[in-house]
């Protein structure tokens, strides 16, 4: 795999692949007719009738990752359905290639974060931003504006993120070496890049309708472990690392996202190990490698809070604080929503408000990261 730069943020280097090769043509045009085949009962029968998904003709991992896009998007609605009742068998043609591709790249073969989000959209103007204007997904469950927006907002969240991630290390390294002139530019970055990511996120109510993700988006991102609707999970025919048994994998959820995991292991910020803990621990696994463990390398080396607590200097102190602040301002929008899309429309369903689609309960263990964050205010 290629050696990523970060130059996005945890957004590919290159956009994202639109093309397949043509032995492949026969699951692109399945996957072109999605939002219309799930309001039918074709497609299950449609997947099952295909011939192996050729991984074969894959050359490279722009071309990998498209695929992985394709089959994740067919997998989840052919498991997770519409018209008809949820299943727990997923046949060998589309399993075998989906488990071989996404291991290939690092990632479970489910429908996650990074195979909905970062590396399924193209630029509407190849020369201009990576907005959510300015971007259309390769692959919908429905389609429709409040998908395509809800979707294409976290991917410019992501593209927003870039300045703050490119910052990281270097921040470290300022800290290594004590240079609290260059932490104190590093920090005012990060915090300025949060800001920004806030301001996008506050966009989110103007084209996606809580009612309609709610019933028209969300079911379509659920997992197969900690769901009543698969006990034991969901059998991957014919992959022989699963040993013909069911296997329980998360469904996708923002909670997959690299950015705030990184800016946490860089700033020091530290949560305390309880059942939301353990669950973005395991969240990890659904990162692409190259995501984690930049993540994991973050984790080490100097101490930025207490070098900063350490220099007596107020004004790394106070960019310090900004960069706390503005971390604490997008978690307080992220709950605020979590409220509006998720808790108030589940008040008319009687169903299991605060689970969210990875499968753990979210609301009590969100605020409580807040006030963590909080904490770690320099006086």
């Amino acid at each position: 795999m290629n050696e990523k730069q970060f130059l996005r943020g945890f957004l590919p280097d290159e956009d994202p692949q639109q093309t397949l090769p043509e032995a492949c043509n026969d699951w692109v045009a399945l996957g072109a007719d999605l939002r219309k085949l799930v309001l039918t009962r074709h497609l299950r029968p449609m997947v099952r009738d295909l011939p192996p998904f050729p991984a074969g003709s894959l050359s490279t991992d722009r071309e990998k990752w498209r695929a992985i896009n394709l089959l994740g998007y067919i997998n989840s609605l052919y498991v997770l359905g519409s018209h008809d009742e949820p299943v727990s068998t997923i046949p060998a043609n589309l399993a075998v290639p989906f488990h071989a591709l996404a291991s290939e790249m690092g990632v479970p073969p489910i429908l996650s974060y990074a195979i909905q989000a970062l590396y399924n959209w193209r630029r509407i103007d190849p020369a201009g931003p990576i907005t959510a204007e300015n971007l259309t997904l390769l692959q919908n469950f429905a389609g429709g504006m409040d998908e395509e927006w809800f979707v294409t907002l976290h991917i410019e969240i992501e593209a927003a993120a870039a300045p703050a991630i490119l910052a990281l290390q270097p921040l470290k390294q300022a800290a290594e070496v004590q240079d609290f002139g260059a932490m104190t530019r590093h920090l005012e970055t990060i915090g300025n890049a949060l800001e920004t990511m806030t301001t996008i996120l506050k966009r989110m109510p103007e084209r996606c309708d809580p009612y309609i993700y709610y019933n028209r988006v969300r079911p379509f991102m659920f997992g197969w472990k900690d769901n009543e609707m698969f006990p034991e999970g969901v059998l991957y025919e014919g992959v022989e690392a699963y040993g013909g048994k069911p296997i329980q994998l998360r469904g996708e959820t923002g909670a997959q996202s690299s950015v705030v995991p990184a800016i946490d292991a860089t700033l020091g910020i530290g949560h305390e190990r309880d059942e939301m803990r353990i669950y973005l621990i395991e969240m990890f696994d659904y990162m692409p490698i190259a995501d984690r463990n930049l993540i994991f390398e973050l984790q080490k080396g100097a101490d930025v809070r207490q070098t900063v607590i350490d220099s007596g200097s107020s004004s790394l102190k106070n960019s310090y604080n900004f960069a706390i602040e503005k971390l604490s301002d997008f978690r307080i929008k992220h709950i605020e929503y979590a409220a509006m899309y998720i808790l108030k429309p589940a008040q008319s369903t009687n169903e299991s408000a605060g689970v969210g689609t990875g499968g753990t309960p979210f609301t009590f263990y969100l605020k409580k990261h807040i006030n963590e964050t909080k904490k770690h205010l320099i006086d």
